[in-house]
Parts: structure tokens; sequence; C-alpha cells
């Protein structure tokens, strides 16, 4: 079987010949990583160790404004200067509510944002093939307001908050629409939600503010014959029956430390494939070679009989992960 057809036999939850799997690095463990496997010039490290996905984006604008700090396409800037792979927002745009009115979203309809989009798709016909929406709402709704701002905003000014949603939302969408007519196979939404235990805003306002919006983009995705992936990180459990409702495919990052997952996979598995599973603040930085062998074989046969599941770290594996941990995961990924 192609990588490409494993995946999609896992998604309509039947038993492919292997389990499908997709690792994802941060960047000093994605470098240590490319080191010892003795990349060639050229060579991708997804390619190497076999991952099953292959992620796309529009080539939207980031540039260095000074050392270690990065502006993206809608004028936030990040401090990279601690951590190098997402870093943290250094100031918002939206002061003050009324800041929105002159407020303007990135363009989108340049076909030169898409050409390695259509160019990766092409040439990775064997793969599963993601276009990813980031910071897709809730998030790109903070990152613009602020966290703090954001969260109190809801109880005293949903007019705002819709209105900003309303906008993000209408940017969402184009989005998708650019997107989908590529050959890609899904989308994947990010934006957590979640904390180590229980929902950032809580069911009311989840429910009132995110997911109708959410909803209207995961039609516009189906609608195109494509599939649904979300990565919402942290303790959402509550809402995996809306989720479901709301027309998600695939769930991710699916993290042992807040689920049981062993049970969320037995209530939800049979409309949810889940996508993640391997702890990364327990089994891959801290259990010996053995126990992360016996961890991953443990997943790949359980949580993934029967199909509805993509082996990964639950989140993309982070710098405290010793390389040898990382060999026996792949060692056993690679030879199913």
């Amino acid at each position: 079987m192609t990588r490409k057809e494993r995946v999609k036999m896992s998604l309509e939850h039947k038993q492919p010949d292997i389990c499908a799997y997709n690792i994802g690095f941060t960047r000093e463990p994605g470098l240590k990583t490319a080191k010892f496997l003795g990349l060639a010039p050229g060579e991708e490290l997804g390619e190497k160790i076999g991952n099953h996905l292959l992620y796309v984006f529009p080539a939207l604008k980031w540039e260095e404004v000074k050392p270690g700090f990065y502006k993206d396409a809608f004028g936030a800037v990040w401090n990279r200067s601690v951590d190098k792979d997402i870093g943290n927002v250094a100031h918002i745009q939206l002061e003050e509510p009324s800041d929105l009115d002159s407020y303007s979203f990135p363009e989108l309809d340049s076909k030169e944002l898409y050409l390695d989009l259509e160019a990766y798709a092409k040439k990775n016909k064997d793969k599963f093939v993601v276009a990813l929406l980031g910071f897709s709402l809730f998030e790109r709704a903070w990152i613009l307001r602020g966290m703090e701002n954001l969260l109190c905003d809801l109880i005293t000014d949903g007019g705002f908050v819709e209105e900003l949603l309303d906008r993000i939302l209408a940017w969402d969408l184009n989005y998708i629409d650019n997107c989908v007519k590529y050959p890609i196979d899904a989308m994947e939404f990010g934006d957590d939600w979640g904390q180590q235990q229980g929902l950032l805003m809580g069911p009311k306002h989840w429910r009132k503010f995110i997911k109708p919006r959410i909803a209207k983009m995961y039609k516009k995705v189906h609608d195109a014959g494509k599939k649904v992936f979300i990565h919402s990180c942290g303790d959402v459990e509550e809402l995996f029956p809306d989720l479901i409702e709301a027309g998600v495919d695939v769930f991710n990052p699916f993290q042992p430390e807040v689920y049981d997952i062993y049970k969320v996979k037995r209530e939800f598995g049979k409309k949810l494939t889940f996508f993640g599973g391997m702890s990364t603040q327990k089994v891959l930085p801290f259990g010996k070679p053995k126990e992360v062998k016996a961890e991953t074989l443990k997943l790949i046969r359980e949580i993934g009989k029967d199909g509805g599941y993509i082996f990964a770290p639950a989140h993309a594996t982070p710098k405290d992960v010793p390389l040898e941990n990382i060999a026996a995961m792949l060692e056993v990924l690679r030879e199913q």
C-alpha cells in the first residue's frame, strides 16, 4: 500500500497493512535526528523516516525585524529569542476594540502564494497531502487582541468578539477556497482551546462563539471533497460530540496526559480518527529506549486496531527528548 492509501483506509476506520504514522520535530531534535540518519543534501527528514503526511501551505510573508524577532503577514511580531519554533507575541495589534476598524488582513489571492503548495502536492502523490491553516480562529483572535483581553471580551463585549471572529472567518473561508483548488487530501486547522484540565473559555462560550464558525469552515472543506483535521491542544474531551457534529474527521494531538486515550478511542473511534498518542511529557523525554519501543508497539497495536489512528508524538518532538528515544520509536515504526 502507498502511504496515502494507508491514511485513507485508516480514516475509513479500516485496518491498513501497517499503522500510518507522522513524526514532527521542533528545531533542535529535528537537526539531531537528521544528522543521526545521515540526510543527503536536499533530502527531507519526513521522507527519510517514512512520514505518511505532507503538510503544505501558502507562502505568507515572514520577516526578521530584529535579531530573534519575526513579523508575520498579519503584523504580529513574535519573540523567538527563547522559543525558536513558535515564540511569544511581542505586542498586540488591537489595543482597543475600535482598532479593528482600521485593521487589514493579509492579501490571499496572488497565485505566487500557492506555487510551492502545488509543486509539493504534485511531487508527493504517494503521501496524504494536508494544507495547514494554523492559528485559525480563536488563536488568531487572541494573537491580535491578547489572550487576557479576549477572554474578558467574551464576557464584557460579545458584540466585538462576534465582529472580530467574523472578520477572521471571512479570511479563513477565502484561504480554504484557494487551497482546495490544488491536489490536496485534507485541511488541518490549528486552534488550541484546552488547558491541562478543561477548556480555556468553557463550553458555553465555545459553543456560542467558536462552534458555528468552525462548522462553516469544515463544511466548505467537505464540499470540496476533502477531509478535516483539527489540532487543538489540551483537554477538550467534552467537545468531541460537538466536533463530530461540526464535521471533524481527524483529531490531533490526542494527548495521553489529558485523556484516557483507550477510553476515548472506544467511545469516539468509530466517528473520529485520532492522530498522536505518544507521550511527550513523560515517555518520550524520560523513558528508557526499551520503554519507548514498548509504548510505540502498544499504541500501534491497540489504538491502531481497526484503523481510525495515525501514530505520532502528542506534539512536535520537543528538545528534551534523547536521540536514543527518537531512534527507538522510529525503529519500531519502520519495522512494522
